[in-house]
This record gives C-alpha cells, structure tokens and sequence, in this order.
C-alpha cells in the first residue's frame, strides 16, 4: 500500500519541500526521492534502514518494498511525532539512533541492530555533522550495514557553479516567504566567488536546544561534497555516484551527489 498525500502531507519536511508551493522546490526535491527509490530497489524484499529520517516521508514511501523499514533520527520529540503519524504502516518502525539512545539511556525495541540492514540510507544528514561526528556517523553507518549490503549516502552540492542556482533559487523563495528560505546562510563576495570555483570557505558553527541540551551543527555554507565522498572512501567502496535532479550534468549544475557504497 502507497501512502495517502494526506498522510505525507501531515510531515513538516514534506509539505515545505515536496509540496512546496514552488515548482523548482517541488521538482528538485521530488526528483531527490525518485533516486533514492531507484538506488534502493535492488535490496527490495529485505530490511532498510533510514539514518536521519526526519519526519519520516522515505521509510513512508518505499516501506511497501521491504520486509521492514525502519527509520532512526536523534531527536526524541520528531521521533515521538512520525511514529505516531507513520508508524501504523506495515512493517515500519521509528527510534532514535543508537548513539541518541544511549545518551538518552533508552533501549528502544526500534533500536537498529549492528549488521542487518540490508540497504542503509543517510541522506541530507552529513552535512550537519561537524566533523568528529560526521566521521563518527560515518562508522555507525558501516558497523549497522550488512556485510553484503549497500550504504546509500546523499549531500547537497555547495560549491561551484551549482551553487549560483541554488542561492539564486533560495533567495526568490525567500521572497515569496517559502519554508525557512528568510533565514538562508549569506556569503560575502571573497567567500561566494571562492566556493564558485571550488575553493575552501569558512563553515559557521550554529548552536541549538535538543533533548541533550545545547547542541552544536552546520549549516549548508561552506560545504564540500567532495571531502565526505574521501571519508565514505576509507570505510567503504563506492561503486556508483549519482547526481540530481539533472543527472546527465553531474555535479556541474546539479543540487545533490550520491554515493552507492558497499563495506569493505
């Protein structure tokens, strides 16, 4: 069974992104789902785990493929939320990831399991990570895969030429007052025109309030796709690279680079 747009609808992440009043947004983000689907569908039939699942809307969309689908994120209270709107689907479960858990000192029965996930997905979530915890997330994501699984990682493309289309794009959502657009990162002229061609920029560290307390993350600026794909590469082997929404461009004007990967 294929979940009602209703029922999508009702997740903060899908209705300002796949249902965005903007095409672009739609489009761009719509796409990111449908390559997600198609580099998971070769592991159909087994379990699947989505790292970071936020509201949910992956684990809802393809769950009818997998024998379980389970998806794990670090904050109790958006835990609580998609469980309670999504966790009725068959098969589907929701938890926090096993580091959460233990901070929180849960053992949650939807805890994942170390070694049986046939198909493990992180996507949209390493760029938030500062960078012990980015390579710490990354070793999480190769002890919980199977020994003959797949590790499907996505990560926005912040540099070169891309990134011109993209805050191009966010500023006109911003003034149609779309999603959180009002509250985009800004580049000084230096830093827009090092990152244009590829060179190093500055990455502010932004502080919030979780369940742990005052946390610390990323925001998109600064962000190099390509230093996560050398991390990914000294855990595991990366058979396959994709970019979207336009995959012929590669990452030339595209607005995400994923990594098919398998263990080593």
């Amino acid at each position: 069974m294929k979940p009602a747009d209703d029922l999508l609808r009702s997740g903060d992440y899908a209705r300002k992104q796949i249902y965005s009043r903007s095409r672009l947004v739609r489009w761009s983000h719509g796409s990111r789902f449908e390559v997600a689907r198609a580099l998971v569908a070769p592991q159909a039939g087994g379990r699947l785990l989505d790292y970071g699942c936020g509201d949910g809307t992956f684990v809802a969309m393809v769950h009818a493929d997998f024998a379980e689908a389970v998806g794990v994120d670090v904050d109790p209270a958006q835990v609580e939320e998609t469980a309670r709107r999504l966790g009725r689907l068959p098969g589907v479960r929701f938890g926090l990831t096993p580091a959460a858990a233990r901070a929180a000192q849960t053992g949650s029965t939807a805890s994942p399991a170390e070694g049986a996930w046939d198909v493990v997905t992180c996507m949209e979530v390493l760029e938030h990570c500062l960078e012990d915890e980015r390579r710490r997330v990354i070793g999480e994501l190769r002890r919980l895969v199977a020994a003959d699984g797949r590790v499907v990682v996505s990560v926005p493309i912040e540099i070169g030429p891309a990134l011109a289309g993209k805050q191009l794009a966010r500023a006109a959502a911003a003034l149609r007052g779309l999603g959180d657009y009002r509250h985009r990162e800004r580049y000084s002229p230096v830093e827009f025109a090092r990152a244009l061609v590829g060179l190093g920029v500055a990455r502010p560290v932004l502080e919030g309030h979780g369940f742990g307390g005052l946390y610390r993350y990323h925001g998109h600026k600064g962000f190099d796709y390509r230093v996560v794909a050398g991390e990914l590469a000294e855990r595991f082997s990366i058979v396959r690279r994709v970019y979207s929404p336009m995959r012929a461009l590669g990452a030339f004007l595209n607005s995400q680079a994923w990594f098919m990967c398998v263990p080593r």
